[in-house]
């Protein structure tokens, strides 16, 4: 018999220990070789465990234990084939079929109903019930139900009501069940490490926000003009966060202290533009980086951002990728936020939050105008960037928003470049 054992393997560099996710098999599975056993979450990414060769599984750590890198947490049994666990199955399910006692025949009548009671779940409410219970706004969870399984029957709807249930228009309707109970979760790992990283960047950083505002027309009226252009050329859709990304990338370059960070007893200025991206991802915000964002066209950070998106969904981002930028942006407008106070992403030492784009009376010229306006926030570290840093280099980024030509002439209008100015 031939004993593979399988160890955690290592998530990153100074990581020492991760957490057992999940397992996807159990004790006694036969696996395929390469074959996901297991979810591992690290301090900054979650990982799979597969299986390094086909046979039988021992697991040797359970859901939720911290275990060390490179511990045993997995044996397999390599004499126990894939093809010998089909053919064990095809075994158990002949002899089931053999001790299978022949069904016994009614010769009572039963009831449409009855046959229907047996396939409900708990709390199902019959055909009669549920007219009822529609008619006076009440819910299933607000019953018991006396019926086979727990079903909810006509009964007890009408004694529930004759005992001063509330009826329609008696109450509001919503979520809530009226239970007064609570969940408890462990924290994850990585859950674990965000909440310290953003407890330490308030401790430990000098950090401030300023603010401003964005007339978003000329992204809108660009984007309406080009949207099925761009999209038969390039395959994907336009959004905001590449234009913002291009601004900032420019707005770095004349403000680079916003593009530094704090090593030590000095300060370090960035040459480039590795930006953090933020997006959802089903274990909550990940931030992974677009490299040399600066050398990029609109459709190549289009298809970055979309590249990193679906890799954070499917939970496939690697440490490299969430590791190395140097500024971040953060779009709480997709989830409708008006504004807010982004906390930075350390060792960065800026980060830039969008929000939300609304509709607003504006004066332009004189004139009481409707525009699309976005709030934009700028958190940073007082330490090395000043106001006038911080305040400048946001009003650059609403300068080339507001004017995108300027994106294309570092910062400056082509009249400007023109002229020399």
């Amino acid at each position: 018999m031939a004993i593979v054992e399988l160890k955690v393997p290592s998530p990153g560099e100074s990581i020492t220990e991760v957490v057992i996710a999940r397992w996807v098999k159990n004790t006694g599975d036969v696996v395929e070789k390469d074959e996901v056993l297991a979810e591992i979450d690290s301090d900054k990414a979650t990982l799979t465990l597969n299986a390094e060769e086909s046979g039988k599984i021992e697991v040797l750590a359970a859901e939720g234990d911290t275990v060390k890198v490179g511990q045993v947490v997995v044996k397999i049994d390599t004499s126990f084939k894939p093809e010998a666990k089909k053919e064990a199955q095809k075994t158990e399910k002949v002899e089931a079929k053999k001790e299978e006692p022949k069904k016994e025949t009614s010769t009572s009548p039963v009831s449409k109903d009855s046959k229907k009671d047996a396939t409900y779940a708990t709390g199902t409410p019959s055909v009669s019930a549920a007219k009822i219970m529609a008619e006076n706004n009440i819910k299933s969870g607000q019953l018991n139900g006396t019926g086979k399984d727990g079903r909810i029957t006509k009964q007890d709807v009408l004694a529930a009501l004759s005992n001063g249930l509330p009826t329609a228009g008696a109450v509001l309707s919503n979520s809530w069940k009226g239970d007064r109970t609570q969940d408890r979760t462990k924290m994850t790992s990585l859950r674990k490490t965000v909440a310290k990283r953003l407890v330490s960047v308030k401790n430990e950083t000098a950090m401030l926000t300023t603010f401003n505002e964005i007339d978003m027309s000329s992204i809108y009226a660009i984007r309406a003009k080009y949207k099925d252009k761009f999209k038969e050329v390039y395959g994907s859709n336009v959004g905001f966060m590449s234009f913002f990304t291009k601004a900032v990338t420019e707005a770095l370059y004349h403000f680079p202290a916003v593009n530094a960070m704090i090593d030590g007893e000095e300060i370090v200025y960035n040459k480039y533009c590795d930006i953090g991206i933020a997006v959802s991802a089903p274990k909550g915000l990940m931030v992974p980086v677009l490299r040399s964002a600066e050398l990029m066209s609109i459709a190549d950070i289009e298809k970055g951002i979309k590249e990193l998106a679906v890799k954070a969904r499917d939970g496939k981002l690697t440490i490299e990728d969430m590791t190395g930028g140097t500024f971040t942006i953060t779009n709480g407008g997709v989830f409708g936020s008006m504004m807010s106070t982004p906390i930075i992403n350390p060792p960065q030492s800026a980060i830039l939050g969008m929000h939300n784009v609304v509709e607003r009376p504006m004066a332009v010229n004189g004139q009481v105008v409707i525009r699309p306006m976005m709030y934009v926030a700028l958190s940073y570290d007082h330490r090395i960037i000043d106001g006038r840093e911080s305040v400048g280099f946001l009003v650059k980024v609403k300068e080339m928003l507001e004017n995108p030509s300027r994106i294309l002439f570092g910062g400056k209008l082509p009249e400007e470049v023109l002229l020399g100015l």
